[in-house]
């Protein structure tokens, strides 16, 4: 049997998807939280200085999107043709497009920096979110099976459905956006996810 070990911090943060995939494919896996003041006495034993890091019997994957598209494949959620697998990684990357975006943003909405969170709420956060989210909705709308690519669930999906956690920070989040609001529900419907994140370790980011 294969074994898998992850490392991270005690966060959600870049590796909450490939928790949710183990979740979804009924993997186990160790679960390895480090606190922010033990983390440097292990960043030299990662292949880049820094985490995630997924261990398969041993050897070392760095770097989370190499991460949960090796999972993915694996599993069953990276896209059923080739085509819809470069499909699902191109949506993949435009949201790593966005995420650098809001970043500004979101290192103030939890705490990790100082600044106006309302002006960079309203001038960094709404504008990526309205080009980003105006690009989701034709790939929703084209596609009529409630998924963004292909008739079954694909890591992508994950990376949308979670950022209805910006919800809590920005409440009209979904303002204008019925059908990504729509996706997130279904998607955190589904019942090995709805059980992970109701059981998940409450954290703040």
């Amino acid at each position: 049997m294969v074994q898998y070990k992850l490392s991270y911090f005690d966060g959600r943060g870049t590796a909450e998807i490939i928790r949710q995939i183990f979740a979804l494919a009924g993997q186990e896996y160790e679960d390895v939280r480090y606190a922010h003041d033990e983390w440097p006495k292990h960043k030299d034993e990662m292949p880049f200085g820094q985490m995630p890091v997924l261990e398969v019997d041993g050897k070392q994957l760095a770097q989370s999107f190499a991460i949960v598209r090796f999972l993915s494949r694996r599993f069953g959620f990276a896209g059923e043709t080739r085509f819809d697998e470069a499909l699902v990684d191109s949506i993949a990357d435009q949201f790593k497009d966005f995420m650098t975006d809001i970043r500004p943003m979101v290192v103030v909405a939890l705490g990790f920096a100082q600044g106006d969170l309302a002006k960079l709420t309203k001038e960094v956060f709404l504008p990526a979110r309205d080009k980003f989210f105006a690009y989701i909705t034709k790939f929703l709308k084209a596609n009529k099976s409630g998924y963004l690519v292909g008739d079954s669930l694909t890591y992508v999906d994950l990376y949308l459905a979670e950022t209805s956690e910006f919800a809590k920070k920005v409440p009209t989040l979904y303002d204008a956006f019925p059908e990504i609001k729509a996706h997130a529900e279904k998607v955190r419907s589904i019942a090995a996810l709805k059980k992970w994140i109701e059981s998940r370790p409450k954290t703040n980011f």
